[in-house]
């Protein structure tokens, strides 16, 4: 067969692994590999360009979900959680689908439609979730909630997104990039007494004083704090002070627990997590279920009081009296399991 006939080559990995994210096929299309995605999966890992969906069992044990229903996933993300629902939606239900990311959205759409999943069983919709008064306009009272409020792996794993200390690239933490102001903007502007008080307060970082001091010198200085290598060796260099004993493995706490700060700060995450539990039962029909999955203090803390309070006033008859955790053998499976908190509430 002759090189014209067998079409175009793949352009293959040069050397063991290529440098730029962009040029990785295997991560950015990681269906196309399963045999290589499994392997990855059986030490524990999560292969990169990929989205495990945590707590799946117990979230369809919950939610219950039956042919005919109408429901909403308020965070798509990968599409893991959907996927099982509308397995389990068929035939006659509908699928509300809902993410903010321009980026991802897109590729998780490809993916359910590959599957068979069309405009009669999922409607997508890119909007962030606290704007679910705008979807229940067009789907009606909704029997079921999901929304696993945690960053996905493939935004983590691109460094084009800034969302990790441990990849060089722009620092910009943004969920939808095309929208607002980057984290690497955020700190030109910001005030030294509200940066340190994004860093206690969205994240609890005991050493934020040093840390707040030696990112605010440099910027007084003139050097420009753009990329996330730039961020995190400001970081380790305000923390020199620390004992070497333990000094590294507390420069990589502090180095996640800022650029989660920051990062929930430039998406406003706390103001769209209390918008959208304010407005969640006004969209629901009677006996619909919510399921929300957090990843953070405090958003368990706000779905918590939310639900309890409503509880309280009637509007729910049932929430969930503990927060659920993935199982053992997911979190070793999956490590990113472990910060998971799963709480449930039943509408009146």
């Amino acid at each position: 067969m002759s090189d014209e006939a067998k079409g175009p080559r793949r352009v293959r990995y040069n050397g063991t692994h290529p440098k730029s994210f962009k040029d990785k096929y295997k991560e950015l299309n990681p269906e196309n590999y399963l045999e290589d995605v499994e392997k990855i999966m059986q030490q524990g890992k999560t292969p990169a360009g990929m989205h495990r969906s945590i707590c799946v069992k117990e979230i369809m044990e919950f939610l219950k979900v039956v042919p005919g229903q109408v429901g909403l996933d308020a965070t798509l993300g990968y599409g893991g959680h959907s996927l099982e629902i509308l397995k389990r939606l068929s035939p006659n239900g509908m699928l509300y689908a809902m993410d903010v990311d321009p980026f991802e959205l897109p590729r998780t759409q490809e993916r359910l439609l590959a599957l068979g999943y069309g405009e009669k069983e999922v409607v997508f919709k890119k909007m962030n979730f606290s704007e679910i008064e705008i979807v229940a306009l067009e789907s009606g009272p909704l029997n079921f909630v999901l929304a696993d409020l945690g960053v996905s792996s493939m935004q983590i794993d691109n460094p084009e997104r800034g969302f990790s200390f441990k990849i060089d690239g722009p620092l910009d933490l943004r969920l939808n990039p095309k929208v607002g102001k980057s984290a690497a903007s955020l700190l030109k502007t910001i005030a030294p007494r509200e940066l340190a008080g994004v860093f206690f307060e969205n994240s609890d970082e005991p050493h934020y004083e040093p840390i707040t001091l030696a990112i605010m010198a440099k910027i007084n200085g003139g050097f420009a704090i753009t990329t996330t290598t730039h961020l995190q060796e400001t970081i380790a260099e305000a923390l020199l002070f620390l004992p070497e004993a333990t000094r590294k493995d507390e420069i990589k706490k502090a180095c996640q627990r800022c650029f989660q700060a920051l990062r929930i700060e430039v998406n406003n995450e706390f103001g769209v997590v209390d918008s959208f539990l304010e407005k969640l039962p006004y969209v629901l029909a009677p006996n619909a279920r919510v399921a929300i999955l957090s990843f953070h203090s405090g958003e368990d803390r706000r779905v918590k009081k939310s639900f309890q309070s409503l509880s309280r006033a009637g509007i729910y008859s049932e929430v969930a009296p503990d927060i659920i955790r993935a199982s053992a053998d997911e979190c070793y499976t999956n490590p990113r399991a472990r910060s998971a908190k799963l709480r449930w509430a039943i509408k009146s």
